[in-house]
Formats: structure tokens, C-alpha cells, sequence
């Protein structure tokens, strides 16, 4: 059973397996440089896309357009071209020129750090703002895809039907020293250890506390 008298050994124990894997794309770039524009940026562009991907395509475009201002000067064809092949590239470009207009015209060039004013953005939603909330301002926030939302239920730390519901149920119940963390960990653990058919339980740290709800074959 995975409840609040154990999350910590249990983050703790998904946190070692953390260590040894890749972290996701957006906190790698957060990493090398804490600037909320790119991870922005480089959130909008990892949407259903695979990290590899969103890599090599946020490096190509902030090489040539590393700041707003360059930014806005590029055509959406130009950032097409630079972008792809994430996916929806093309509705991606469109929204990045969007955002940066909007961004230059209303907040000074500055990316928000509220969420009502980062949902507003063109291709915003909640997890992109979570994370540049998170990552690009060190604020509390819980940032749920898909990996977050299968774990969590998985776990039955929470018991939702949707990433939204989870974010919510995750706020009410997820101790707040935990919650900058929590989506880094889950995402690294989903990708490599507790995927999303038939997991490698047999390799799972946690897999003596963990009820495996909703897992039908596991490895």
C-alpha cells in the first residue's frame, strides 16, 4: 500500500532509480539554463513528441533564435523547418510566434509566472504551465502527463480519470515538499521501469508496496 506514511521512502527509493536514468528533456534543459522562455518554448515543442526529438529540435531553434526578440523575427516557415519533425509542428510554430507576440506586447517580453496568465497563452495547458512554473521559477506547482496520471493510479495513490483530476487530487493530498519533484520522477520511472503495458515489476523498487492497480501483465 502507497499512502502519506510512505511517500517519502517510496520517492525516495524512485528517486535512486531517477539518478540512473535520463531525465526528461525540459528539466535537462532547465538545468543548463533556468530561463522560463525556454522552457516555455521547449515544453510547447515536446507535446506528444518523443524527448529525442524535442532535443535535437529545441537546440536547432534556440541556436538560431535564442532569446524573444530573435525569436519574433523569424517566419513560421522558418521555425516549421527548425522544429520539425515534433509533432504538429506546424500549429506549434504558429503558437510559438503567437506566444511570443503576445508576450513581447503584454508582460514586457517576460514569460508569467500565474498560472490564469499562462493558460491564457496559445497552446498552454496545465502541465506546460506547471512546468514553467516549477522549473522556470523554482515555484510549487505539480505538473501531470500521462506518466504521472498512470503511476499515480497505479499506485492508488489517488483514484481520478483524468491528468486534471490527478494534478487536483495530487494537491490536496501530495505533501508540498514533494510536489517539484514528483512529475521528474514519475516520468523518468514511467518511461523506463513502470511503462505503460506490462511493467518491469520484477525490477521495481517499490514493487513489494505497490498494489499494481489496473495491471494486467507485468514483466
Amino acid at each position: 500500500m502507497i499512502d502519506n506514511s510512505n511517500i517519502g521512502e517510496i520517492l525516495s527509493l524512485v528517486g535512486e532509480e531517477y539518478t540512473r536514468n535520463r531525465k526528461p528533456i525540459v528539466t535537462k534543459i532547465s538545468e543548463r539554463r533556468r530561463d522560463p522562455f525556454h522552457i516555455l518554448i521547449s515544453t510547447l515543442l515536446s507535446l506528444r513528441t518523443k524527448d529525442e526529438v524535442t532535443e535535437e529540435a529545441s537546440k536547432r531553434l534556440f541556436d538560431k533564435a535564442g532569446t524573444l526578440v530573435e525569436m519574433i523575427q523569424l517566419s513560421a516557415q522558418q521555425i516549421e523547418q527548425l522544429i520539425y519533425p515534433v509533432g504538429f509542428y506546424r500549429r506549434k510554430a504558429e503558437h510559438i510566434l503567437q506566444v511570443c507576440n503576445i508576450l513581447l506586447d503584454e508582460y514586457d517580453g517576460k514569460v508569467p509566472d500565474e498560472m490564469d496568465k499562462l493558460l491564457a497563452l496559445p497552446g498552454v495547458g496545465r502541465k506546460t504551465a506547471n512546468l514553467v512554473i516549477t522549473l522556470g521559477y523554482d515555484k510549487y506547482g505539480i505538473c501531470v502527463d500521462t506518466h504521472v496520471h498512470r503511476i499515480s493510479n497505479r499506485w492508488d495513490y489517488v483514484r481520478t480519470k483524468t491528468p486534471e483530476q490527478t494534478e487536483m487530487a495530487l494537491r490536496k493530498k501530495l505533501p508540498k515538499e514533494y510536489w517539484k519533484i514528483y512529475n521528474d520522477y514519475l516520468v523518468s520511472f514511467g518511461q523506463h521501469l513502470c511503462k505503460p503495458i506490462s511493467p518491469f515489476c520484477s525490477k521495481c523498487p517499490i514493487e513489494t508496496w505497490c498494489p499494481k492497480r489496473g495491471v494486467e501483465k507485468h514483466r
